[in-house]
């Protein structure tokens, strides 16, 4: 295991777990949520400020998932989406957690909605916002980038998606993701994407990770049979216009997990808590103060 030194950033520390340790940012008191990432490759930095007029009532326990950001390194071979799920429920323990949240979004949904089908109730709510249970509704990817306007952004996105395979240095990711955010907003020139990378401009990337998932379908995410086994209330968010994870993928989910809710934002693409933000954090409140009390 390779340490990581802890940084300055308040909140900020790294805690053990089964076989590793996991670097966590901790703002705000009261009910615990512990919030997933996307990438694979980002890290607890994707999400800014976005999310932090929750502090108000709940303690947001963000967290660089294994071998991101400042997490230490992992053997390769646990980094898998069973391995990352089961190190949320690794995490709640050791940090003394007896009823929580997990709020995941994109990749960090994939990992979320995971870990309560594969330890129904060991969180109190899951929120999976822009999130597949099958890596069957990443097919429609490729048909909407070729439909994707204008053309000198598709170009852009598309080139893109094939250096992910190759990318070597934190440069190289950090222009992976400027060339494909356009994408993931429902207005591919939304001036909010410019500040989107200003609110998130301290993320460390980790490329060897986005490698490693992008060659291997970011996971292989199969869990449409298994949705019934979760027992939590499970809250799903996505974005009317969002290319990546569709609405019929986030309809999948709330029809096959009993506990579930599904609300969808009109104006957004992959990007809700960005593009929708007083929204997004209202349905969020909504459905902690229903479910976590």
């Amino acid at each position: 295991m390779t340490a990581v030194q802890t940084t300055s950033e308040p909140g900020g520390r790294h805690v053990a777990i089964a076989d590793t340790r996991l670097y966590v940012v901790e703002r705000g008191q009261g009910y615990p949520i512990l919030v997933l990432h996307g990438g694979p490759g980002l890290d607890h930095h994707e999400f800014g400020d976005y999310l932090d007029r929750l502090t108000d009532r709940y303690r947001l326990i963000l967290v660089d998932q294994r071998s991101q950001g400042r997490s230490d390194q992992a053997p390769e071979a646990t980094w898998t989406l069973e391995r990352m799920a089961a190190d949320v429920g690794d995490l709640a323990r050791a940090l003394g957690l007896t009823r929580y949240a997990v709020l995941g979004h994109s990749y960090g949904a994939f990992v979320a909605l995971q870990h309560a089908a594969d330890f129904p109730g060991q969180a109190s709510q899951t929120i999976v916002s822009s999130g597949i249970p099958s890596a069957r509704y990443m097919a429609h990817v490729e048909q909407n980038l070729q439909r994707f306007e204008p053309a000198e952004l598709r170009e852009q996105v598309a080139a893109s998606w094939a250096r992910e395979q190759s990318a070597q240095t934190q440069e190289d990711f950090a222009a992976i993701m400027h060339d494909q955010l356009p994408f993931h907003f429902a207005n591919p020139r939304d001036p909010r994407i410019v500040e989107f990378e200003n609110r998130t401009a301290e993320t460390i990337y980790t490329p060897q990770v986005l490698r490693h998932f992008s060659s291997q379908e970011y996971g292989g995410i199969e869990l449409e049979d298994r949705l019934g086994r979760i027992t939590q209330p499970l809250l799903i968010l996505a974005g009317r216009h969002d290319r990546t994870c569709s609405v019929a993928a986030a309809e999948a989910i709330a029809h096959g997990a009993p506990r579930a809710e599904l609300i969808v934002f009109e104006q957004s693409g992959h990007m809700t808590y960005v593009e929708e933000n007083e929204r997004y954090l209202a349905v969020v409140r909504g459905f902690l103060e229903r479910h976590a009390g």
